[in-house]
């Protein structure tokens, strides 16, 4: 079988006849000396890397849990033919485990004063920005004996953003909302102030709902209808304090409560009501103020993407306080924060009253549902403990809530997949009471 190339050259020069000849320098030299004459050739051959010219284009922002692709052109502007490896490194967390060595590698030719293209494929596995760091070219000659080797800064900087999964609740919360509002055959009273109609009375209508003088002037009983109230003012508040960074199930408590708030402003700004942003633990982390119905989402979004848990005790005081000057009129605040005992009785319970005197106040929070499944759990003298402790947990969790519930406060409190809609059928609620 004849070898070309590289194999040919190796197994000439390793066959060359050296007879009888003394093993000293002289002699290493003579053998090895065509091996050295290739090996400079081949270096000489190789396009320099140096010299290359490289662009980046492609994505700039992607969702957690979806795909970006980062384009790099690379142009050869030297007279010799570019035979290259390439290895286009990002953060570790920019690929899932294990794909990152086929990823990020790419073997490519570029003729002399022409460029080529090649796509990296990003799947990130955590929020925030994502910056490319540099990307090393190893060039190698016609026999790939050796090879010029040089790296590159081509900065690129990809957002990572809330993948927010719970999009899917959404139709049916519009629907709701549509019978609030009497766009539907379905019409529910609302109590707020804003007349809408008149219709026949059905069993099961609030007596106090009748129009008598309507009633006089036809054969049927006739109820009036209320459109619920529209332009009312939202204030979401993330806790970005230590509790935020326990994590419930593969995510932090900060994830699920993120997912929550984006479906509630998606489902408020279709309500007509305006949505606002806070973050805050010991200082503001991100504030979200004053945008329409069509770019609130996006700006939550964005601002979200970079957020992460601090490791800090929440400034209860300085959260009350930013939020009654960010929200100065009547409003509804939502506040989505942890209901261990600790930091609301000694935080929050004693502040709560500046915010409920002025304002609605509707209090979220993730439960973790192991502590469910371990209240459930027997069979053994290890689960029966486990049960106990899951259960005086749950006891101090219903306590707390009910504490908030005596100072006028709306709870929710739910497993992290649940969190996001019972959040949204809480705020419907309220706006088919009118306190909203």
């Amino acid at each position: 079988m004849a070898l070309t190339g590289r194999a040919a050259l190796l197994a000439a020069l390793g066959s060359l006849p050296v007879g009888i000849w003394d093993p000293g320098w002289s002699g290493i030299l003579a053998v090895n000396a065509p091996l050295a004459v290739a090996c400079a050739c081949d270096y000489a051959l190789a396009a320099p890397v140096r010299r290359l010219g490289l662009t980046r284009s492609g994505d700039t922002s992607v969702r957690l849990g979806e795909s970006a692709d980062i384009t790099l052109t690379v142009t050869n502007p030297s007279r010799r033919l570019l035979r290259a490896r390439l290895r286009d490194a990002w953060p570790p967390s920019s690929w899932q485990p294990g794909t990152e060595m086929t990823a990020s590698r790419h073997r490519l030719r570029v003729p002399p004063g022409e460029r080529r293209r090649v796509t990296t494929r990003l799947r990130p596995t955590r929020r925030g920005d994502r910056q490319a760091d540099r990307v090393t070219v190893r060039s190698y000659g016609p026999l790939g004996l050796v090879a010029r080797q040089g790296t590159h800064k081509v900065p690129w900087t990809v957002r990572v953003l809330p993948p927010f999964t719970s999009r899917k609740h959404l139709p049916s919360k519009l629907a709701r909302l549509r019978e609030l509002d009497g766009r539907t055959s379905v019409l529910i009273r609302g109590e707020g102030t804003e007349f809408d109609s008149l219709r026949e009375y059905v069993p099961g209508d609030d007596t106090r709902s009748i129009d008598w003088r309507a009633t006089a002037r036809q054969s049927s009983v006739a109820v009036r209808t209320w459109r619920p109230e529209r332009d009312r003012h939202i204030l979401l508040v993330l806790d970005t304090g230590r509790t935020s960074a326990g994590r419930v199930g593969d995510a932090p408590r900060l994830d699920a409560s993120m997912d929550a708030a984006l479906l509630l402003a998606a489902l408020a700004s279709r309500a007509g009501d305006r949505v606002d942003l806070l973050a805050y633990d010991r200082r503001v982390r991100a504030l979200v103020q004053g945008r329409s119905a069509v770019d609130v989402l996006p700006s939550l979004v964005d601002a979200m993407a970079a957020l992460e848990p601090e490791l800090v005790e929440t400034d209860a005081r300085g959260l009350t306080a930013t939020a009654l000057r960010t929200a100065p009129r009547r409003s509804l605040i939502v506040l989505l924060t942890s209901l261990d005992a600790a930091p609301v009785e000694e935080g929050l319970l004693p502040v709560l009253p500046q915010l409920t005197q002025r304002h609605t106040v509707l209090v979220a929070s993730v439960a973790d549902p192991l502590v469910t499944q371990m209240a459930a759990s027997r069979g053994s003298v290890d689960a029966v403990y486990e049960a106990a402790a899951a259960a005086t947990a749950q006891t101090e969790r219903h306590r707390t809530a009910e504490q908030l519930r005596r100072h006028g406060v709306t709870v929710v409190d739910a497993a992290p997949d649940d969190l996001a809609p019972a959040l949204a059928d809480a705020y419907l609620a309220l706006k088919t009471a009118g306190r909203l």
